[in-house]
């Protein structure tokens, strides 16, 4: 599996809840410049999962989050970067984080010095 990063597209995004539907928006946005539509449907409900999770548990009043894309020959990988500290953890009450354990083919969290990154990673279908 090649993982080299091809391409890649981010945005940071501010704290209200609208940037939820912006960060939707702009996943579609960029996986319909790379024609990879058919993968619009599970990504853009991730990032949607991801950045409201981002808002709940981990962008403080006044910070914002980012949402980054990264396409590679294998796959395109999904990261939502927030300021919040610790991992989130999976709860049935909550199934967001379920939810993108179950549309990924994997998914994650890198833990860094003052923030984390919740990433998840997408199969590309076979070139046509």
């Amino acid at each position: 599996m090649n993982h080299r990063v091809l391409f890649a597209a981010t945005r940071r995004f501010p704290r209200p809840r609208t940037s939820v539907g912006a960060s939707r928006d702009f996943v579609a946005h960029v996986l319909r410049e790379w024609q990879l539509t058919g993968l619009i449907e599970d990504i853009a409900l991730c990032a949607s999962e991801l950045a409201t999770n981002a808002l709940l548990h981990g962008v403080p009043p006044g910070r914002e989050f980012a949402v980054r894309l990264d396409l590679t020959d294998d796959l395109v990988r999904l990261e939502v970067r927030d300021s919040g500290e610790g991992r989130p953890e999976i709860q049935h009450a909550e199934r967001g984080l379920f939810l993108v354990g179950e549309l990924a083919a994997d998914f994650g969290v890198d833990q860094h010095v003052v923030s984390k990154t919740v990433w998840a990673a997408f199969k590309r279908p076979p070139a046509t």
